[in-house]
């Protein structure tokens, strides 16, 4: 039955079928990628064992612009996500386009080039494929469970997150025996690398760690089948990424206790390698098993998240309306599924996705920008059902933190960001020239 805080937020033709436990651990899923297995190396050539300090800062500007997010998926609970909010708080429409077409081009290449890790070194160990052919079948797989639904996907999700945290876990704990038996060596981790400002050191270092919390600002694009969304949102959201960033700090440092940065920095499997450094008894191949799992849990909720991102657009208006066809039992975007899935496929031929996913880090950080100033924008607009409210600095050093990042990046990534931008443009301005006829009264009425 749906619940009078549902039916006050607005119907959907989507089912709520998420609840607050499977929200946070789809969000602490989300966050706790593969990214963090091979985190630490490049951290510790950053910061030395001071593995830490970027880490929590990182959270920290996290929080921000999740706090934002928090105030508008409980305001206006609907598939879409930053695109829905950039549509309600400016007038321009190319802008809420462009705010989706960001998340859009985030969400599939990064599972294209999630898919590609899932097929690399990880499933290597235990069965030599061609890695492309073996990544879109991969995206296939996806795609099915995907489709079958949102439950469904989201329960896979919780199995595979245990999974993936259990490495971390483990971590953990054979470090803290290797100090129960006299090894490692906690000193290290306030050593920072000789001739370095620990302050400059530490933001350089929170660059590269923000990179593994982002994928929080997926959940409001599922925020249509969240029951009760109003009151389980905000705290799934803040407790996931409050629990993710302990995780990251007590595994930043293990780290550094169990081995030098040098040896960090230089290792391709930087956790693996504090793991053997601990003579803990556990097979290499666990942690190669475990690896492949959270790649794979990361690719199911990043298209989770893109194909209602594809949705939530097309309801909108702003993406052909064939996009928001759903399976009449099934209740899930079948359309935006097969279409992002595709596009998918496509990109994993490209084979090399560093360089481009690192732009569509600055893409999303435009996405949140947007997305902090909306909440200002919109704190004009009253809805008739509670929600969360957050402080009105809170958004405002979200900007802040973003443009920070921003100019961070390299040159070459803010070319590739440039693309983007620019083929959002011609699709937008496509749509415009091949929208039918009918559309234009409506268009005309809602703007009166």
């Amino acid at each position: 039955m749906t619940s009078q805080t549902d039916a006050r937020a607005g119907e959907t033709k989507l089912k709520r079928r998420i609840t607050g436990p499977l929200l946070f651990l789809f969000i602490l899923g989300d966050v706790l990628g593969a990214g963090i297995y091979a985190l630490m190396g490049v951290l510790a050539g950053e910061v030395g064992g001071a593995l830490w300090a970027p880490l929590l800062l990182a959270l920290l500007l996290a929080l921000l612009t999740a706090g934002s997010y928090a105030e508008l998926v409980t305001k206006y609970p609907k598939a879409g996500g930053a695109a829905v909010f950039a549509q309600r708080a400016f007038k321009p429409p190319i802008i809420s386009f462009l705010v989706g077409f960001c998340m859009l081009a985030a969400g599939v290449v990064s599972a294209a080039g999630l898919a590609l890790a899932f097929t690399g070194e990880y499933l290597q160990t235990f069965l030599p494929v061609p890695p492309i052919p073996a990544a879109m079948v991969f995206l296939v797989l996806v795609a099915a469970l995907n489709a079958r639904g949102i439950s469904e996907s989201v329960k896979s999700n919780v199995v595979m997150t245990v999974i993936e945290v259990s490495g971390l876990v483990i971590v953990v704990v054979a470090v803290a025996a290797m100090l129960g038996g006299g090894g490692g060596d906690v000193s290290r981790v306030t050593e920072f690398p000789a001739d370095s400002s620990p302050a400059l050191a530490v933001l350089g270092g929170a660059i590269i760690a923000y990179y593994s919390f982002v994928g929080f600002e997926t959940s409001a694009n599922v925020a249509e089948e969240v029951r009760d969304p109003s009151r389980v949102y905000p705290r799934a959201l803040l407790g996931a990424l409050v629990t993710a960033g302990a995780v990251y700090v007590l595994v930043g440092l293990a780290s550094a206790i169990a081995l030098p940065a040098e040896d960090l920095t230089e290792s391709s499997g930087p956790l693996l390698a504090v793991v053997a450094a601990t003579g803990f008894p556990v097979p290499d191949w666990l942690f190669s098993l475990i690896a492949l799992v959270a790649v794979a849990n990361g690719a199911l909720l990043t298209m989770i998240m893109t194909s209602r991102v594809t949705y939530g657009m097309a309801e909108q208006g702003l993406l052909p309306p064939v996009l928001s066809r759903v399976l009449p039992k099934r209740r899930t975007p079948w359309v935006a599924i097969v279409a992002t899935t595709v596009i998918a496929m496509l990109l994993t031929l490209v084979g090399d996705l560093e360089t481009l996913a690192s732009a569509v880090v600055l893409l999303l950080l435009f996405v949140f920008i947007s997305t902090n100033v909306a909440v200002l924008v919109l704190r004009r607009q009253r809805v008739e059902h509670e929600h969360f409210r957050v402080w009105t600095w809170v958004p405002v050093l979200g900007v802040l933190s973003c443009i920070l990042l921003l100019t961070q990046q390299e040159p070459l990534v803010w070319a590739f960001g440039g693309a983007f931008v620019v083929l959002g443009v011609v699709l937008y301005l496509v749509r415009r020239a091949t929208s039918s006829k009918t559309d234009a009264p409506t268009r005309g009425s809602s703007t009166r």
